[in-house]
């Protein structure tokens, strides 16, 4: 079995940036990585210091990847199973074929959106249909906008893009029904609302919402939007198991160093309990991988 000083499990943003820090330490680490990180979806990233035109995912994890490559720490495509603590105080980090053993290890796996299955949704976001206000809100500034949801999230995000927007629309897409003080809440504010399924996103042209063909095959025109329907899946199954304290589903860390409940175990990125920024993302990697760094040296010396 493989031993590794230590293991990252997720190689989105946070756990890329960890990486790359714990390379430039110079230490025997592993990053695993399944492929599947909310990242690799979004076409564009605009709120990022020194990117004044956007930066998708997939080109972060790009360029992550080839740093990572250069400070020497490998990166396999698998999908961990199990994480078991071993009697000497190590780890040993499962897939469906392989087996490693670690001294310490980063937790990086994120978070799935929940997205309904509408023909060209997946193509627009980031580039034209958004899932964050604190991210996206500024690109309905003066704009007609769409917001496709469900229940209390659809709501409160069609609320909270009047801060920015010309015009907003709520289409109620899927259950759960809004209540009739939800409902009264948007039509105080001006807020259309359409309780119809969304058959198809139109597109100008690739990437570039247009507007929505409805079940009935109405079309709605818009400018962007937005979609909101809660019910997303945070990935902390393989810590939960071990006993990891949580807070409304997320991993707690302790704010200074980043690591769990559970000792020699961290975790960064959208998994824990913070704003899911890609800044803090990058923040939360650099700083776990400070103190990883801290505690192996610490382990050396005993």
């Amino acid at each position: 079995m493989l031993q590794y000083e230590c293991l990252i499990i997720g190689g989105g943003i946070a756990g890329l940036q960890a990486g790359i820090q714990l390379g430039r330490y110079q230490r025997n680490v592993l990053l695993v990585d399944a492929h599947s990180g909310r990242s690799s979806l979004c076409r564009k990233y605009r709120n990022l210091l020194g990117y004044p035109d956007g930066v998708s995912g997939k080109t972060l994890r790009e360029n992550g990847q080839k740093q990572l490559e250069k400070v020497g720490v490998p990166i396999v495509s698998d999908y961990v199973t199990a994480i078991e603590r071993q009697g000497d105080g190590t780890f040993v980090v499962s897939t469906a074929t392989t087996q490693w053993q670690t001294q310490t290890l980063l937790l990086a796996t994120g978070i799935t959106d929940r997205l309904p299955a509408i023909p060209s949704l997946k193509e627009c976001l980031g580039e034209s249909i958004y899932i964050c206000p604190d991210c996206d809100g500024y690109e309905a500034l003066d704009r007609n906008v769409i917001v496709i949801g469900a229940g209390e999230a659809g709501c409160q995000m069609a609320l909270a893009l009047l801060s920015w927007a010309r015009r907003v629309t709520y289409i109620h897409h899927e259950d759960p029904l809004l209540s009739a003080n939800q409902k009264h809440a948007l039509q105080q504010q001006g807020i259309s609302y359409v309780q119809k399924k969304v058959k198809a996103i139109i597109t100008s042209r690739f990437s570039i919402f247009a507007g929505v063909q409805l079940e009935d095959d109405s079309l709605l025109m818009g400018d962007c939007a937005f979609v909101a329907f809660g019910g997303n899946i945070v990935h902390t199954e393989l810590l939960r198991s071990l006993g990891v304290h949580m807070h409304k589903g997320h991993i707690v860390t302790d704010a200074r160093t980043k690591e769990t409940s559970i000792h020699n175990i961290w975790a960064a990125g959208d998994v824990t309990a913070h704003s899911e920024q890609v800044a803090i993302a990058m923040g939360d990697g650099v700083q776990a991988a400070i103190w990883i760094q801290k505690k192996l040296k610490g382990m050396k010396k005993s």
